[in-house]
């Protein structure tokens, strides 16, 4: 049974929704984009924007959002992804649990039925139709029948890279005036660190004097099986590198798990789990070198994080992470171990490299920002909101 209500806050008589379920659930790249996205879209609409979220066995909303109005159900993961589908095959309305909705931005590939509400979806990626041999076989069945309604059910499409936008118009049909591309940023606190703070997260999580730091879930797509061959091969060449995976247990990761028992690496690969957000930072700007061999993302949110640190990067050239990282990272074929330890490799060993890069990281990643993806966001949002009493008031992102 869905149960529904305010939580605290009061509605305004017209308001804007954005889905943060995400951001309650999980610290994963969905769950930081739909956090960071309804932080910036509060600063430029203060009292204009409300959440909603499955509360599922979570009582609290993100931090930092605890006084925002919202309006929340009480629905297990599943069974919520359900009746939002029975929903659209049944006809059914949920305007109930949105009271007063102008526009709903559903955050995550989930897209509630509304009537007479213009909804706004984004589409992270198109990985269950590209890689369906890495997801969950219910995952994938579920992906696969509904987000071709929740595409065309959506009045506009927001996606975070040209590459998932080129994706998604091949896979769906879609009109491509229909996705608008909004870059996502890596938050403020991910900057460059104090020598005293770095040496404070040395000793609290005990990290190597160098290290290499990989930051996501353990999952096929992110192709650590293949970084830890590449770090096997510099290690039979005298060049034995820790390597730092911050990042939780996904799914179908027992493959990588065997393959890494079997390398004589394994003593020099160190799992933190799940990090604070706020000692993310403290991590990734200790590290040496950042490594991202993903064979697809949608956006690749670890390496504006890594460059904004001042940490150079090394990752893959698939999908959007050349596009993300711009010519400040170094470049491999996610499918190529020896290309991939090369690039390491350079990096590694070569501190006038590193100098560059870090430069060149540090422009990059300022060129992304939050405010921006809200005042892109808002963009899209306006046309949409024609018959609305009040309009946005757009103002030039910082």
């Amino acid at each position: 049974m869905l149960s529904s209500g305010d939580k605290r806050g009061t509605m305004a008589n017209m308001t804007i929704y954005v889905d943060v379920s995400s951001a309650v659930h999980t610290k994963a790249g969905i769950g930081r984009y739909a956090e960071s996205l309804a932080k910036a879209l509060l600063a430029r609409q203060p009292g204009r924007v409300s959440l909603f979220y499955n509360r599922g066995r979570a009582t609290q909303p993100p931090a930092g959002l605890g006084s925002v109005p919202r309006r929340t159900i009480r629905a297990g993961y599943k069974p919520w992804r359900m009746a939002v589908w029975l929903g659209h095959l049944g006809g059914l309305s949920f305007n109930r649990l949105v009271p007063g909705a102008e526009l709903f931005h559903a955050t995550e590939h989930l897209l509630p039925p509304l009537r007479g509400v213009p909804t706004v979806l984004t589409v992270h990626d198109m990985i269950f139709k590209l890689f369906p041999e890495h997801q969950k076989r219910l995952n994938y069945l579920y992906l696969n029948a509904t987000m071709p309604l929740y595409c065309r059910k959506a009045d506009a499409i927001i996606t975070v890279s040209q590459s998932s936008k080129r994706d998604i118009v091949a896979h769906y049909g879609l009109d491509p005036a229909k996705v608008t591309v909004v870059y996502e940023a890596a938050n403020p606190e991910f900057a460059p660190l104090l020598p005293g703070a770095i040496e404070e997260a040395r000793r609290r999580y005990g990290l190597p004097d160098q290290f290499l730091i990989h930051v996501g879930t353990i999952e096929p797509r992110k192709n650590l099986t293949r970084l830890v061959e590449a770090l096997q091969r510099l290690r039979d060449e005298g060049k034995a590198i820790p390597l730092v995976v911050v990042g939780g247990k996904g799914w179908l990761y027992d493959e990588f798990f065997r393959r890494l028992q079997g390398l004589d690496v394994r003593s020099d690969v160190h799992f933190s789990g799940y990090v604070p957000s706020a000692d993310l930072p403290l991590l990734v700007g200790a590290a040496t070198a950042a490594v991202m061999p993903s064979v697809y993302e949608g956006f690749g949110l670890p390496v504006l994080e890594a460059m904004g640190c001042g940490t150079p990067v090394a990752c893959s050239n698939a999908s959007s992470l050349p596009e993300i990282g711009g010519d400040a990272a170094r470049y491999f074929d996610p499918y190529d171990v020896e290309a991939m330890a090369l690039a390491i490799r350079e990096v590694w060993i070569d501190p006038e490299l590193r100098a560059e890069m870090r430069i060149r990281g540090l422009l990059q990643a300022g060129r992304f920002s939050w405010d921006r993806a809200a005042q892109e966001t808002l963009a899209v949002y306006q046309p949409l909101l024609k018959g609305s009493q009040v309009r946005i008031d757009m103002v030039p992102a910082s």
